[in-house]
């Protein structure tokens, strides 16, 4: 089986007019898909000796996409995570090359076979109010950066809504009167509303009145006028971290990124006895699951639950079963 002519026009296919003409997915997620493909084309490329261009359908096997994943773990140090988006990325490129090309299946099939890889979920990091205000008060307000950075953290610690979330945020997606609200496009395009304290909606209004944006422009920007980038967010949110820790000695053990804001708003609703369906809609999940990470990190959640189980608790009063001697014979002598 030879699909050598057909390879690159299967590839441009499929970026082109399946994943862009017919599913219409997001536009980061193609940047992915083709950042994989990229890495992966070269690393093809530097085990067979010959050039991208060269490269057959044939060389595209299970035993080159698992050396491929193996690269990327043990010479680029990616996380687990990162490795299986790579193989997200290849995998749905042979599942659209199977349903075109019939006699491609058994070798789309091998590639498909290839299993996610586990690994260890880390506890959920996430700050303490207290931890928050201390960042908060950090950016100098009296620069419109400051004033821009303070207003962004208020809306993700407010909304808990993903960094990119945020910068894509409008004037016309946020509703300034009582009650405020803000309308938020999430993964697969899908929006929901979140409500805002007032706190929050002033310091928005206030950023929009020194820095006037049209009705359907970003509202965060960097000094030059165009969309502030989730890389500038994070260099700026660590400056703002290391300046906090000095008065926070907590922070200096938290690894505090953008994300980190989105965990403590889904705490802090935990916390406050909200409903996990409810807090499932709020953060844009698809599943409890991932709401239920949230339950289980809150520590004020837990040690409320310990109280109310030593409430109800007789700790003076023996077990029932201390007293059934033949139960307890019967088991030492097993």
């Amino acid at each position: 089986m030879s699909l050598n002519p057909n390879f690159p026009q299967l590839l441009h296919t499929y970026f082109n007019d399946w994943l862009v003409g017919q599913r219409n997915i997001a536009r980061h997620t193609i940047l992915s898909y083709r950042d994989t493909w990229r890495l992966f084309l070269r690393f093809v490329s530097q085990q067979e000796r010959c050039r991208v261009v060269d490269i057959t359908f044939d060389q595209l096997t299970a035993e080159a996409v698992l050396a491929f994943l193996q690269h990327l773990e043990a010479e680029r140090q990616v996380s687990i995570l990162t490795r299986n988006c790579r193989l997200a990325a290849l995998r749905s490129f042979f599942t659209f090359v199977a349903d075109r090309e019939p006699v491609a299946l058994a070798h789309c099939a091998a590639v498909m076979r290839i299993p996610t890889k586990r690994g260890p979920r880390r506890a959920v990091c996430y700050l303490e109010p207290a931890e928050v205000e201390v960042i908060l008060a950090q950016p100098d307000q009296q620069n419109v950066e400051g004033q821009r950075d303070h207003a962004l953290l208020a809306l993700l610690y407010n909304s808990g809504a993903r960094i990119q979330e945020a910068l894509n945020l409008c004037p016309k997606d946020i509703r300034f009167a009582p009650p405020a609200q803000v309308r938020l496009e999430g993964k697969g395009r899908k929006e929901r509303i979140c409500p805002l304290w007032s706190e929050t909606a002033d310091v928005l209004a206030a950023l929009l009145r020194r820095q006037p944006r049209a009705p359907d422009a970003p509202i965060f920007v960097n000094r030059y006028g165009h969309p502030l980038g989730a890389s500038g967010v994070r260099y700026q949110l660590r400056r703002y971290v290391k300046s906090a820790a000095a008065q926070m000695p907590t922070l200096r053990d938290k690894h505090i990124t953008p994300h980190t804001f989105r965990h403590t708003a889904a705490v802090c609703l935990v916390a406050a006895g909200v409903d996990v369906t409810v807090i499932r809609s709020w953060l844009g999940h698809t599943n409890l699951d991932t709401v239920n990470r949230y339950a289980q990190a809150s520590l004020e959640t837990r040690r409320q639950a310990l109280e109310r189980i030593a409430d109800q608790a007789d700790i003076g009063k023996a077990p029932s079963w201390k007293g059934d001697d033949a139960l307890l014979t019967w088991l030492e002598s097993l």
